[in-house]
């Protein structure tokens, strides 16, 4: 019964099992996702003024200032809001009977985040080759002035991903469906392509898709193993933080880094050369999670 736990998640989604809920609840949370992003675009330029926005703009396209950065990590929290309106409507439960009880999933999250960030630190002593030795992106005092709003950022959207993939979707079809070949792997496949960018990654974009399915599945392991999304964020927030805030790859959302790779994931061969060493990492973070909390 490795994932007993499981039922402290899918239990409040087994009233409303059907699929045509499920597909109600995802056509609903995708409407009031893109509405509300309709009105939040309308809102930066009175925020921001005309002419400053008209000078933000590209920065906000491509994510690589950081006023551009923090705004995109703002945008997922239209996403909690979109499912946790979807969720009341459609399924007549709560945002947190996705996340499981607070007290447990805070607990959880703490020890899974010391745990990942401790082997982070590790590995991130051995040095790397001559070829992907990093660049200076950001001053130091300033990475740090900016480093508060960016963990805010992060955190909004790494659990906004959380709750929409493993939260909702996870537990809808657990609801419906006994096999965790199913209830495990169709959301993880459907993270992965969320992050397939063919424009972006060109030939890369199915490395980048291989990897966000594989961090899918470790997420949705983690979530069933425990029964809160505590381990899974914390996961994904660590993750998130090396590659966003500390070296990101040049060129795409490296407004916030300290430091960027001298590729960016488009080049031909790049994501390919450390694809292996970023499946081993997650590897390691997912059993490093598993041993943290086994007690």
């Amino acid at each position: 019964m490795r994932y007993a736990a499981h039922e402290i998640l899918v239990a409040p989604a087994r009233p409303s099992a059907g699929l045509g809920r499920l597909g109600a609840g995802i056509c609903l949370t995708v409407a009031l996702f893109f509405l509300l992003s309709i009105v939040w675009s309308g809102l930066l330029p009175a925020i921001f003024g005309a002419e400053g926005w008209a000078r933000i703009v590209p920065g906000v396209e491509t994510a690589t200032t950081p006023t551009g950065v923090l705004i995109n990590l703002a945008t997922f929290g239209l996403l909690i809001v979109a499912l946790a309106l979807s969720l009341r409507a459609v399924h007549r439960r709560g945002l947190m009977s996705v996340v499981g009880p607070l007290p447990r999933a805070t607990r959880q999250f703490g020890r899974a985040l010391l745990a990942v960030a401790a082997l982070h630190a590790i590995i991130a002593l051995v040095p790397l080759p001559e070829a992907m030795a990093l660049e200076r992106n950001l001053a130091a005092a300033t990475w740090a002035m900016l480093l508060p709003l960016g963990i805010v950022g992060l955190f909004c959207q790494v659990f906004a991903e959380e709750v929409a993939f493993r939260g909702y979707l996870q537990t809808q079809l657990a609801a419906r469906f006994t096999s965790p070949v199913i209830w495990m792997s169709l959301p993880a496949l459907g993270f992965g392509l969320l992050h397939f960018d063919s424009a972006t990654y060109g030939a890369n974009g199915w490395l980048v898709m291989v990897w966000a399915t594989g961090f899918g599945l470790a997420a949705a392991d983690l979530t069933a193993r425990f029964g809160t999304l505590g381990p899974a964020t914390a996961l994904h927030f660590v993750n998130n933080f090396s590659a966003i805030l500390v070296a990101a790859p040049k060129g795409r959302f490296d407004g916030l880094a300290l430091y960027v790779f001298p590729f960016s994931l488009g080049e031909e061969g790049a994501v390919l050369a450390v694809l292996p060493t970023d499946l081993l990492m997650l590897l390691c973070s997912w059993l490093a999670i598993r041993l943290a909390l086994r007690g």
